[in-house]
């Protein structure tokens, strides 16, 4: 029954992060719900699916394909430092090139921020998390579980790459600016920049002392 339950979990969280996105389903949610609360509804529906998914991972007949050993902890420790700073300093701010951008009629390539060095932040973050907890969890159900969402991640680039370079015109051109623009971000987004690494700083503090009461597994020592 374990494995039912892992499969569908899976097939749970594959209905839940794509029916809603359907262009009719949307349009009937968005008229319901508003532009905001589809948003919202989403982003809660889609965390539910994959907080079960990995319940369900946990709860599955233990497969071991490699055993766990106490350094194999600090990979995640270390990867979601890097996650968080990638997501809070890749979301919400100008991206033409991915999703999960905002106001991207306003990008300006010669100040492209984070997105100088990873056009597509969230699945850079969701591909780093993904094969990092793969490392201390050697059983068959997660192996899986982070491989999909891991090659998922990786595939994604490449998708949406070959989608916006028909979608704009101006692709090639936008990344070849990209790669003379300046290492560092001028003095007046300095504070932006600041805010943005006290949040990221918050969210890994969070992220760690939430695991074990989420999951009932303490990545710290």
């Amino acid at each position: 029954m374990d494995w039912l339950e892992y499969i569908a979990a899976f097939a749970g969280f594959f209905v839940a992060h794509n029916l809603p996105t359907r262009p009719a389903v949307k349009a009937q949610l968005q008229t319901f719900l508003g532009m905001r609360g589809f948003s919202i509804a989403y982003s809660l529906l889609s965390l539910g699916a994959l907080y079960w998914l990995l319940l369900a991972a946990g709860r599955a007949p233990v497969v071991t394909l490699w055993h766990w050993a106490p350094w194999q902890n600090l990979v995640p420790i270390v990867a979601m430092a890097l996650f968080c700073g990638i997501l809070c300093f890749g979301v919400a701010r100008p991206n033409p090139f991915s999703f999960g951008g905002a106001r991207n009629e306003q990008f300006d390539p010669l100040r492209p921020g984070l997105i100088r060095y990873m056009r597509h932040p969230i699945l850079v973050a969701l591909a780093l998390w993904a094969f990092a907890h793969m490392v201390p969890n050697g059983h068959l159900a997660h192996v899986i579980l982070f491989t999909v969402f891991g090659g998922f991640a990786l595939l994604g680039m490449r998708l949406i790459d070959r989608r916006k370079q028909h979608e704009m015109a101006d692709w090639s051109d936008q990344v070849t600016v990209m790669k003379d623009a300046p290492l560092l971000p001028p003095l007046r987004h300095w504070p932006g920049a600041a805010l943005r690494l006290i949040i990221a700083v918050l969210l890994y503090v969070s992220v760690l002392h939430a695991h074990a009461p989420l999951f009932g597994v303490s990545p710290l020592p």
